[in-house]
């Protein structure tokens, strides 16, 4: 593939080298495997579900030690709230006011969303503020047609040059709805949560990873809401951005696998989905990381609950940690007699769910102490993971790797075979899904970090079609955060009850008992 200096120049200004781009179309041209699924991860295989004696152990030794290390949650806040009201936008398209009414067109378009919105509407959080713009725009509203009135709200919601709401970050949305009309962004809504499990000595410490044109936004909110939240968690707050990097976008390609251009002859980039923020990821520093959506908050009333499971997966991340740093010191110090090592290798299967070699008795010495101190020695991500009711998004699995390596994977239904009956059945099978629920531990047992982006496994990517200016063309996604690219951590998967699962994927979302006040 060649191509021109001011190809080059293009490559080189985003951050990207001429090696990685022709690496990425070799991924076009050759295809991506699909993941190689061995069996569903359930309870009892893969998944451990703690009982309320130990739940108590793990917070209670969380909390004895938090104060001795650094914590940071880190929140990937870069998404538009667009999808949120998805099922609006054709609405305010092809809504003829002087044709039918609303409930006729719900009919006719089998709208069951848009009904749900209509229904609940006086409970969504911004309720209130739509309906004083659109009492200043018009005085006579409330003498409107309930039709009038219907549409106009959506219109003052969704319009460019109204609230313009579908182009807002999802995290300065307003999500819920306190006394006397107070509003709380989701952004707020984390800070509030953090205080409650990821503070040491009066001090919480968050990143979010957001859209730079959004900067501006996400500052003015913290000022605005610093002062309030502090004093009533009695926390200090340490805030930090950072946006997706543009090194991490990647090259797309014509159906036929070139390079696309643009009307201007210049490469096409586009962003490469959440697997880039591992970028963002491994350019932090902490002991232990908290990883959740933006999307899942709740009110005020439930957050001691959510709060709860987390220190317990915490303190099992610490615990399995503690006992990892030991071995390793073990192995590298000392001369392991062989009830040592079967030792480490039976908390390897049993404690951190790795599957050790069948030939592992039959090698050298030497070679048993190395192969342990490989497999102890990684990036360790405990994730909790809900029962599976039906909701979208990946799952828990035990996967086969190339060299034929079988461990604890989170799968997108995208990764898998859905032509091959054995592998659809084994993903019909699936108990629980993937919440987006991780603590992490990104450092060695010196205290050095780990470079994450040696841990990914870069054929865990995506090829998706999408089309630009009415061409055809074939998209990448990088492996995603929780999916590839943490692929060559230490996985513990932990069972977590539903209410730490609250995402607000559409508008709709926000009237679900977690997100209202009553």
């Amino acid at each position: 593939m060649n191509f021109s200096k001011k190809d080059i120049k293009q490559i080189e200004n985003k951050g990207l080298t001429l090696e990685k781009v022709h690496q990425q179309i070799k991924l076009f041209q050759n295809g991506l495997p699909f993941a190689n699924l061995v069996s569903e991860a359930t309870i009892s295989n893969g998944i451990l579900k703690i009982n309320t004696q130990h739940a108590e152990e793990y917070i209670t030794s969380f909390e004895a030690k938090k104060d001795g290390i650094s914590i940071l949650k880190f929140v990937p806040a870069s998404g538009a709230a667009t999808r949120m009201f998805k099922f609006l936008f054709p609405f305010l398209e092809e809504y003829d006011i002087e044709k039918e009414s609303i409930n006729s067109y719900i009919n006719t378009h089998k709208g069951k969303d848009l009904s749900i919105f209509f229904i609940g509407l006086e409970k969504l959080p911004f309720y209130n503020i739509v309906r004083e713009r659109l009492k200043e725009a018009y005085p006579n509203f409330d003498d409107l047609s309930i039709d009038e009135q219907g549409f106009k709200f959506v219109q003052m919601m969704l319009d460019s040059d109204k609230l313009d709401y579908g182009n807002f970050p999802k995290g300065l949305l307003p999500f819920h709805e306190y006394k006397n009309q107070v509003v709380s962004t989701a952004f707020e809504e984390h800070l509030y949560e953090s205080a409650l499990y990821s503070s040491t000595n009066e001090a919480t410490k968050l990143h979010f990873t957001i859209s730079e044109k959004h900067n501006h936004k996400f500052d003015e909110e913290f000022s605005r809401i610093e002062k309030k939240v502090e004093d009533k968690t009695g926390s200090k707050f340490d805030i930090s951005f950072s946006y997706q990097k543009e090194s991490t976008d990647t090259i797309a390609v014509t159906p036929k696998n070139k390079p696309f251009r643009n009307d201007d002859g210049s490469l096409l980039f586009r962003p490469s989905g959440h697997g880039a923020l591992i970028e963002n990821l491994n350019d932090l520093n902490a002991d232990v990381i908290f990883i959740k959506n933006i999307d899942n908050v709740v009110t005020y009333k439930y957050k001691t609950e959510v709060a709860k499971h987390k220190k317990i997966l915490a303190g099992i991340l610490i615990d399995i940690q503690e006992q990892a740093f030991k071995y390793l010191n073990i192995l590298e110090k000392e001369n392991p007699a062989e009830d040592q090592l079967i030792e480490i290798a039976e908390f390897l299967i049993n404690r951190m769910s790795v599957k050790i070699s069948s030939e592992f008795e039959k090698y050298s010495l030497k070679y048993q102490i190395e192969y342990l101190a490989e497999k102890l020695n990684r990036p360790i991500r405990v994730c909790g993971m809900v029962k599976n009711e039906g909701e979208p998004g990946g799952g828990p699995f035990w996967v086969k790797d190339e060299s034929g390596n079988v461990s604890l994977q989170i799968v997108e239904s995208a990764q898998i075979n859905k032509k091959s009956k054995q592998q659809k059945d084994i993903l019909k099978g699936a108990t629980h899904f993937n919440p987006v629920d991780l603590v992490c531990s990104v450092k060695n047992y010196k205290g050095e970090k780990f470079d994450l982006r040696k841990f990914v496994d870069t054929k865990a990517a995506f090829i998706s079609m999408k089309t630009k200016t009415g061409k055809d063309l074939k998209a990448l996604e990088l492996p995603g955060l929780w999916n590839g690219s943490m692929a060559n951590w230490n996985t513990i998967f932990v069972e977590v009850p539903l209410i730490t699962f609250n995402p607000v994927k559409t508008v709709n979302d926000l009237l679900k008992a977690p997100h209202q006040i009553k």
